[in-house]
């Protein structure tokens, strides 16, 4: 190569621009031990750590450990797929999910219910894993004046930076509970008089004949595959949007807003 054109190559290869990483996936997202030990310490709230699979370093065993006893999911994976989610590309073997907000638990739910002195309004999220699916039905759950979301540890997404972004602010008013087993939790609520509404495409009851006015939890499926079989047959009731036109089918967050508001007419007597 001739010499001048050398030095073009490398003049244009110093001004090519590097692409940053959006904000929205790497904002809470927190990379290496130290990074850990630091979160644990301050009490932040951690939704998952993604540990390097087959490590037997025993201070990030420990840490590992740590993090598990204070509420997060500690996730075993291939060391390839940490350098893949790495930004700094130094993660030492361990990548940290922070929540964007705090969690609650289910009797703040109940007792948010209380204060208000109004009938328990909530969404159940049956492993939802689409971070704008879960901010937007946390969106219209505020809107609607409900009174929490629950979601599961596991095989759901958290509250991320990005979920937050979607609720357009809703992470800073509504409740949401992570709990270990939805099956259990759902037991819980009907022994504290909470009706489960179950929604399905082959839901028994169409919406408008359900009664929402009284204690009541809304369930929403995975979006793919719907609630799971067992979560299905736990519900009291399973019920079905009305449908017109030739698709068989909504997006989660939309039946969640349309059975919500389906409640706040029945609520408001409409």
């Amino acid at each position: 190569m001739p010499h001048g054109l050398e030095m073009n190559v490398m003049k244009d290869a110093y001004r090519r621009p590097v692409q940053a990483v959006p904000a929205e996936e790497t904002e809470g997202q927190l990379e290496g031990r130290n990074a850990l030990t630091e979160a644990l310490r301050s009490g932040r709230t951690i939704d998952k750590v993604f540990i390097a699979s087959g490590e037997t370093d025993r201070a990030l065993q420990r840490l590992a450990a740590q993090a598990k006893e204070a509420g997060a999911v500690v996730v075993p994976v291939d060391r390839r797929k940490l350098d893949a989610m790495s930004v700094t590309h130094a993660h030492q073997g361990v990548i940290t999910l922070a929540a964007a907000h705090t969690y609650a638990s289910v009797d703040d739910i109940l007792q948010e219910a209380a204060d208000r002195g109004e009938a328990a309004l909530i969404v159940i999220c049956d492993e939802l894993t689409d971070p704008h699916n879960l901010g937007a039905i946390m969106r219209s759950a505020e809107c609607a004046g409900a009174h929490g979301v629950i979601i599961p540890k596991r095989r759901s997404v958290g509250l991320t930076a990005t979920v937050a972004k979607a609720s357009a602010g809703a992470v800073e008013y509504m409740k949401v509970a992570r709990v270990t087993n939805i099956n259990q939790t759902i037991a819980q609520l009907k022994e504290k008089g909470v009706w489960i509404f179950g929604t399905a495409a082959e839901g028994s009851v169409p919406m408008y004949q359900a009664d929402l006015t009284g204690p009541a939890a809304i369930v929403i499926g995975n979006e793919g595959t719907g609630m799971s079989p067992l979560v299905q047959k736990n519900c009291d009731v399973t019920v079905h949007v009305p449908m017109r036109g030739r698709i068989s089918s909504l997006n989660a967050s939309a039946a969640a807003s349309i059975l919500l508001y389906e409640a706040v007419r029945q609520r408001l007597g409409g």
